[in-house]
């Protein structure tokens, strides 16, 4: 699976972006997919994901009511809107999909796209 992704940029504070996340496979053929994000000197954390099937949503608790994750089927693309950005958003994104391949969850990463949050 490869994932391409777009969208990061220099925004100001309370400003909005929307990531997008193209999967070169049918979404359906994916378990699960969302985005995390690394700011520097910290660990990769979840910031939205879903399951294909569409029975479950996560966002972390930092990003709810700011973010909303959605999904193109027919493009195969997965878009994270995000608004009222903070300062502390400022991270590079990756776009993340994950499949059961062999009973083990696989898990496939796009290059990142970099948002940075500043006045």
């Amino acid at each position: 699976v490869q994932l391409q992704a777009s969208g990061g940029g220099l925004v100001q504070p309370g400003g909005s972006l929307r990531l997008s996340c193209a999967a070169s496979i049918s979404i359906f053929s994916i378990n699960a997919m969302g985005w995390y994000r690394q700011a520097p000197g910290k660990q990769r954390e979840l910031v939205a994901r879903f399951t294909s099937a569409g029975t479950t949503t996560n966002y972390a608790d930092s990003v709810k009511g700011r973010f909303t994750i959605s999904r193109d089927n027919a493009r195969n693309t997965v878009y994270l809107q995000m608004n009222s950005l903070k300062p502390e958003d400022t991270a590079i994104y990756y776009c993340n999909a994950a499949r059961v391949v062999l009973l083990r969850e696989v898990n496939y990463w796009g290059q990142g796209t970099l948002v940075t949050v500043s006045s």
